[in-house]
């Protein structure tokens, strides 16, 4: 693969992740965009349908780790380090769905810091910002 078709389709889906937060609220049932907007912690907390908000959170994370998937493949074409980020991808969903369920079915108003924390990692590509240092730092070193 060319040094130009590897950018230019780096550049695509890192556009496509764009894509995806600049149009959140069409695509994606989630009542907390509006709450951690305001002044979440001097009011109620919104009104949900657990089942359909845990569905587009998960469908949200889904797409963010596809894209995020090819984008580490494509920057570093190690089968190995895709296969790695994957698992990394897969085990964080497990564990911060749970987490993240927890925070929904029990709303405290103290524990909405967190619960915006572990929501931001499900809905946002920081995963990725963690993984690209990291692999590339481990391919430096072998």
């Amino acid at each position: 693969m060319t040094d130009y078709i590897k950018y230019a389709l780096l550049i695509v889906l890192i556009g496509f992740l764009i894509l995806i937060r600049v149009f959140e609220n069409e695509l994606f049932y989630d009542p907390y965009l509006v709450f951690f907007q305001n002044d979440y912690l001097y009011i109620d907390n919104p009104r949900r349908e657990v089942f359909k908000l845990t569905l587009f959170t998960g469908l949200r994370y889904w797409l963010n780790s596809s894209i995020s998937l090819g984008i580490i493949h494509i920057f570093f074409r190690d089968k190995n380090m895709t296969k790695f980020s994957a698992f990394v991808y897969i085990m964080a969903f497990v564990i911060l769905v749970f987490i993240y369920l927890y925070f929904v079915i029990n709303p405290r108003q103290e524990d909405y810091y967190m619960f915006f924390n572990v929501r931001r990692f499900l809905i946002q590509p920081i995963i990725l910002l963690l993984l690209v240092p990291a692999l590339y730092y481990h391919k430096l070193k072998s």
